[in-house]
């Protein structure tokens, strides 16, 4: 196959509201080994001679051509039967904005196959240092098209979001404004390694069904209805291996942030000045909240917003009310037409809530539309109360720290038997009034690790699996919606012991806050029946308790409910024979055990 790129591209001016260009070529210039990037555009019809209009750039490898879910076998068929349907068109795309929906706006929106899938040619290394270069690149090449304003914004979902943060980290030429909606901003922290610890399937899953099928070069993806099959003929299985570099794989070989594929991704969120919004799902614990709350938060940017929303992390985005807050703030800073005041600072309120009370089920849009908004200045809120409910060797949770003469511990197994103990609940009084708790929660833990009778291995490690659940006044748990719809809990928290080390000096580390580095220096291991202090981070959250309700803090060795297929369960790096053993939290004096909670004041919020 030729590394030249051909002038390949078709276009239709015709068959729909836009004109339609079909693979594009980007070429990416010296350095890239005969790469290049081919993109679909979609133009706004003018309605005059050299009419110029603002663009909406996405990049990414879950192919370009492969639509949502008219072909068979179908991309996301539950998704996609949910989308409103003023979104279910011709060139629909998982996670990416609508093109007749946006051309009929006064946008181009441009959407480009990342390096290694679809039809652009090169290494697939999918979110590396050469997908921000690429993604860059396309941004500048789309602000100097003769169609073209000379501004681009970027609106997508995940990993369209993702890469938003990096790319406006760079300040291409025209990038003038990002929406990055759920999309972590920290590749170690958000998505690989939470807390240290692997997580592995859902990185696992999205590669093999989404990037890896759509690989360049690939066979019979036309045949299977997977986009087009790559133009200029397939190649062999073993060209398609020596182009190709699974994202497990190298997670699972880097696990520290000074490792290289970590390094050189990194980034300074400070480095970003375009206007943002950034979108989180308070149920997307696992990959789609943390990053965009911490974005937002570090961000420096003049104009920069943060919404909240909840949901299924596909659907929000395509909701009409959604799309013209996406709209609207485009229009400020892409055509200069401001309606709502996104440009005047101050004039938008900085941060949008949802607030999570009442049992509205999960997985219901219907219902959870019906929870209210309010609108803060900033974030962290700056009325917010830390309130410290501490654990009890008797399983409770109370205001009142527990008077201890004598050390004592409770056990949990970590590899235990199929009987064995992997948890440690502790469970609150009803609460006496309603109490909203908005913000960081941290969980200070004292903790060790031994081994059982007769192990023939001996633990030097522990990781920690926390879980924040709501129980009804009536007794039954209140479940929130995960990002793929699964029955979430209120939140969720995670950290390896050998990890442990905070840096309280790193302008970015709060006691709501603890900041670490994950460097390979800072890897400590455990020694067995030493008791060591450890703040875990638990993910930022909302819930509003009413009366009569409770909270549940659960502590376990291994996997907890409500994770979906985002489970942290890689037998390589969750190694028995480092792992196996007892896990003990330890009471008494000058063991404090507690959850550090972020109430927002209203009337008398802790109760009795």
């Amino acid at each position: 196959m030729s590394a030249a790129p051909s002038n390949i591209p078709t276009v239709d001016a015709t068959s729909y509201s836009y004109i339609f260009e079909k693979n594009v070529t980007i070429p990416l210039g010296n350095g890239n080994s005969g790469s290049y990037i081919r993109c679909n555009i979609y133009r706004p019809k003018p309605s005059r001679d050299n009419e110029k209009f603002p663009v909406i750039a996405t990049y990414g490898p879950y192919g370009k051509d492969v639509h949502y879910a008219k072909q068979v076998p179908i991309f996301h068929p539950h998704s996609y039967a949910e989308v409103n349907p003023e979104h279910k068109t011709e060139h629909s795309a998982w996670e990416t904005p609508t093109p007749r929906y946006w051309t009929e706006r006064g946008y181009v929106v441009v959407r480009a196959d990342e390096i290694g899938t679809g039809q652009s040619r090169g290494f697939l290394d999918a979110l590396s240092a050469a997908t921000i270069d690429s993604f860059c690149a396309v941004v500048e090449w789309a602000s100097e098209q003769e169609w073209s304003n000379g501004k681009v914004g970027l609106l997508g979902i995940s990993y369209f979001a993702a890469t938003q943060w990096q790319v406006a980290a760079r300040r291409p030429k025209g990038l003038a404004a990002i929406v990055p909606w759920e999309g972590f901003s920290d590749f170690y922290r958000d998505a690989c390694r939470h807390g240290g610890i692997l997580s592995n399937s859902g990185l696992e899953k999205i590669w093999t069904r989404q990037i890896g099928s759509n690989q360049f070069g690939l066979p019979g993806r036309a045949s299977r209805n997977w986009g087009d099959d790559t133009i200029g003929g397939s190649l062999a299985e073993e060209e398609l291996q020596r182009n190709r570099v699974t994202i497990i794989d190298t997670i699972r070989e880097n696990r520290f942030r000074d490792d290289l594929r970590f390094a050189s991704v990194n980034f300074n969120l400070e480095d970003i000045e375009v206007p943002l919004l950034s979108v989180a799902n308070w149920g997307g614990i696992l990959l789609h909240l943390r990053g965009n709350v911490q974005g937002y938060m570090f961000a420096g940017s003049k104009f920069k917003y943060l919404r909240f929303i909840v949901g299924r992390h596909d659907l929000p985005f395509y909701y009409s009310e959604e799309v013209e807050v996406q709209r609207s703030f485009l229009d400020a800073f892409l055509k200069g037409e401001d309606r709502v005041g996104w440009s005047r600072k101050g004039a938008v309120p900085a941060v949008d809530l949802v607030l999570r009370k009442g049992n509205v089920g999960y997985n219901d849009p219907k219902a959870e539309r019906t929870f209210l908004r309010r609108q803060e200045h900033e974030w962290p809120i700056a009325r917010t109360k830390y309130a410290n409910l501490f654990l009890g060797p008797d399983g409770h949770l109370d205001w009142n720290k527990p008077v201890l003469d004598v050390t004592r511990k409770l056990e949990y197994e970590a590899f235990g038997s199929e009987h064995s103990r992997e948890l440690i609940t502790f469970t609150s009084s009803p609460f006496q009034s309603e109490t909203e708790i908005t913000g960081h929660i941290v969980v200070h833990l004292n903790v060790s690790i031994s081994r059982q009778r007769w192990q023939t291995t001996t633990p030097s490690d522990m990781d920690l699996f926390l879980s924040l659940r709501h129980i009804s006044s009536s007794g039954e748990e209140i479940f929130y919606t995960g990002t793929t719809g699964e029955p979430a809990p209120i939140t969720k928290g995670f950290l390896r012991g050998s990890l442990r080390k905070v840096n309280p000096q790193n302008r970015r580390h709060f006691s709501w806050l603890p900041y670490r580095e994950y460097l390979s220096a800072d890897a400590a291991p455990m020694i067995p029946n030493d008791v060591y202090a450890v703040d875990v981070e638990v993910l930022p959250t909302n819930v509003v308790l009413q009366a009569g309700e409770r909270l549940v803090l659960d502590i376990g060795a291994c996997e907890l409910a409500g994770s979906g297929f985002f489970q942290h369960n890689d037998p390589i790096d969750r190694a028995e024979a480092v792992f196996k053993g007892i896990n003990s939290v330890h009471f008494g004096p000058g063991y404090d055990n507690y959850v550090a909670l972020p109430v927002i004041p209203s009337n008398d919020l802790l109760g009795s």
